[in-house]
């Protein structure tokens, strides 16, 4: 039942943006029968250093010429099933259960990409050394092959490497033990230990051989950077907030319920004086928390170790018991409520049950990639180069390379820490702009591909770049918009295709055929037109949304965007509450209600809203907690002020922190701190920040 609700899981349209520039690493490496190793799919770092193992790209591009993009979301669907089949390999009853809980987390990260090879091979080597550990007959001579291979298709190979020394942590704790535990110990870590060195000397068997090392340490220090702007390097949150919301329909609450899970079974481990056990079972709990990404990888070790642990729990608490009967129906029982998540669960995925997002049950292409976007661009050969924001960057590399190179893509790390700020700022500016203008001429940017469905969050932008007079709307759909710069050699195409951006009809094209596509495209055409302000259509579009999922929070939450623009403050707050009732994990629902109360001057509710979305929120929110600072700061409340910039200080990445200027995140949290401090009639350390204030304004030399 675990491993079918696996395959079901993962069985998703193609959706993950890094997986095309993975293609295009695979396709670029058959082109020139040579592997990179520095930056060739970009303009803005052409040249900087980039080293990343292509074996998984000439493996997924592989895929694709075979079976294109069906055959890339049935691959999806056997690396979770097969990293769960793994997983189970030697485990019992209780490890299956577990699994059923944990597969929601290990299927976010085996979609189609590099990583679900190291989701893959970790459970495999994690299998390997657990049943070695236990039983002390393993073939660990699997491991140097596995490294061999792991370190040729994803960087997560550090992660196995990390596991065996954790194991050999494991055996030297059992060290202080006497007689046949410390000699079984011994004579487990005499035999591994040869195996665990030349796995690691595997690791060389690259292109690069040491060099692979120093992609290591610098996706390492981009790790600041990702998390605080890539949802999938954030944190998962850990406050009564969000445990408050928790739901085993939705893949955080998979991960809270693991967190329980591991705490009983590390408690069982430590009555068995298992102690290197539970030391990794609760040392496994700190990436998959601190980082999104590794929540999969934390998911394993429960399964396992955990799985392993809770069965021997069982069998000593059922031996308690000296009726057989009551101990089959407990048996029963917990069996029952398992299989009824993993049916529920199931029939979830099947049916797409409230999943309105970037992909869906079933195979090929997810809808909301701008496909027809970059055909226009393509049939209509727009100059170079290209903008593109973070998330479309890797489809443009394989859509329309080698032609095209992209601005900016999910790889990150060629780009340098101020690619994301800077595009951000140049997002928040108007295109006839001197910033714009600098940028343009700098890199020859003739085209600008901008998404603007509702994930993006880009409404504002299509706004003002729809009013500009130095770029032109040339293509307009639910999901992308096309500019071109004013040039003579565009003047041809700008007067042909010009969009009207006040009544170009949408959405663009017949709707889809799937409950869940036609309901993406009315809910992508109504936030397009209520960020163009045609409201009457974006409600009558909204309408459309509505009747075929009723219950969406995404209807609710823009109606009442729509009504606060039109001055209907009483009924945008009905449908705020309305989104948030329906979603109340969505931190966005829940700062649109903040905002919505600070306009209407109820401040101590504002906080309050403020206060739950930011600990809703996976990434970092340091300049939300300025304003949340400022909402105490209005209701009488210092201290809090102080710990809110507090927060936001911790919070803020690296290339926030480093701001100068009137308008600078650093300047701001200094008048606030000196502010509260003067609220608490602390004149001295008021008078330190408005000193820092001042030191804030003036860029460091």
């Amino acid at each position: 039942m675990a491993v079918l609700y696996a395959f079901l899981a993962n069985l998703r349209t193609v959706a993950d943006s890094d997986l095309f520039w993975q293609l295009a690493t695979g396709r670029w490496v058959v082109q020139h029968h040579r592997v990179f190793s520095s930056d060739v799919f970009s303009y803005t770092a052409q040249g900087q250093p980039w080293i990343y193992p292509a074996g998984s790209g000439l493996i997924l591009y592989a895929a694709y010429l075979i079976g294109g993009y069906v055959l890339l979301s049935w691959m999806g669907a056997a690396a979770c099933s097969g990293t769960v089949g793994l997983l189970l390999r030697r485990g019992t009853a209780a490890s299956a259960a577990i699994a059923i809980v944990a597969v929601p987390l290990i299927a976010e990260r085996t979609v189609p990409r590099a990583e679900m090879f190291t989701v893959v091979l970790f459970a495999a080597c994690l299998s390997l050394l657990w049943s070695y550990h236990r039983t002390g007959h393993a073939r660990l001579w699997l491991l140097p092959l596995l490294m061999m291979a792991w370190v040729n298709l994803h960087l997560g190979f550090v992660a196995g490497l990390a596991l065996m020394a954790t194991f050999a942590g494991v055996e030297i704790l059992e060290m202080p033990f006497s007689g046949a535990r410390r000699d079984g110990a011994v004579r487990r870590l005499r035999h591994a230990a040869p195996w665990f060195l030349t796995a690691a000397m595997a690791t060389l068997a690259n292109p690069w051989g040491w060099g692979i090392y120093s992609a290591i340490v610098r996706q390492d220090r981009a790790m600041a950077l990702h998390s605080g702007w890539i949802a999938e390097w954030g944190s998962v949150p850990l406050n009564w907030t969000a445990l408050s919301v928790i739901s085993l329909r939705y893949v955080r609450g998979a991960f809270y319920l693991l967190l329980a899970i591991a705490a009983i079974a590390a408690l069982v481990a430590l009555l068995q004086r298992q102690l290197g056990a539970a030391i990794l079972l609760m040392g496994s709990l700190y990436p998959g928390a601190r980082h999104i990404r590794m929540d999969a990888l934390t998911a394993c070790v429960v399964v396992v170790v955990g799985g392993y642990f809770l069965s021997a729990g069982w069998q000593r608490a059922a031996g308690r018991i000296s009726s057989s009967r009551m101990r089959s129906a407990l048996a029963a029982s917990a069996l029952a409520m398992v299989a009824a998540l993993a049916v529920l669960r199931s029939a979830d995925v099947v049916r797409n049950y409230r999943n309105h997002s970037s992909s869906r049950f079933g195979t090929g292409l997810s809808w909301w990639l701008p496909e027809r976007a970059t055909a226009f661009i393509e049939l209509e050969k727009l100059p170079d180069e290209i903008f593109n924001t973070y998330n479309v960057g890797g489809y443009l590399v394989w859509r329309l390379g080698p032609r095209h190179r992209d601005y900016l893509d999910g790889r990150a790390v060629p780009f340098g820490p101020d690619i994301f700020h800077h595009q951000a700022e140049l997002l928040q500016s108007s295109p006839d702009s001197e910033l714009w203008q600098r940028e343009a001429e700098h890199y020859n940017i003739n085209t600008i591909l901008l998404p603007v469905l509702r994930y993006e969050s880009l409404g504002n932008t299509l706004r003002t770049f729809c009013r500009s007079t130095e770029w032109r709307p040339v293509y307009l759909d639910e999901i992308s918009a096309v500019f071109v710069r004013r040039r003579p050699e565009t003047e041809a195409l700008i007067k042909r295709s010009e969009v009207d951006c006040a009544t170009a009809p949408l959405p663009r094209g017949s709707l889809l055929q799937s409950a869940d596509g036609a309901f993406n495209q009315w809910a992508n055409t109504a936030s397009i037109l209520a960020a163009l302000g045609r409201y009457s259509e974006a409600m009558a579009a909204l309408d459309k949304a509505g009747e075929i999922f009723p219950d969406s929070f995404f209807v609710a939450g823009v109606r009442g965007s729509i009504l606060q623009a039109m001055g209907l403050r009483s009924d945008a707050e009905r449908e705020y509450a309305k989104a948030v009732s329906l979603e109340p994990r969505s931190a966005s629902g829940w700062f649109a209600l903040s905002r919505l109360y600070q306009d209407e001057g109820r401040i101590r509710q504002s906080t309050g809203a403020e206060r739950r979305a930011i600990d809703l929120s996976s990434t970092p929110q340091p300049q939300e907690c300025v304003k949340l600072a400022h909402l105490y700061l209005e209701t009488g409340q210092p201290r809090a002020a102080l710990q809110a910039l507090d927060e936001a200080a911790r919070s803020a990445p690296p290339d926030l922190l480093a701001q100068t200027g009137v308008s600078s995140f650093r300047y701001d949290v200094a008048l606030g701190r000196a502010a509260a401090w003067r609220a608490l009639g602390d004149a001295k350390r008021a008078t330190g920040w408005d000193e820092e204030a001042v030191r804030a304004l003036v860029p460091e030399k």
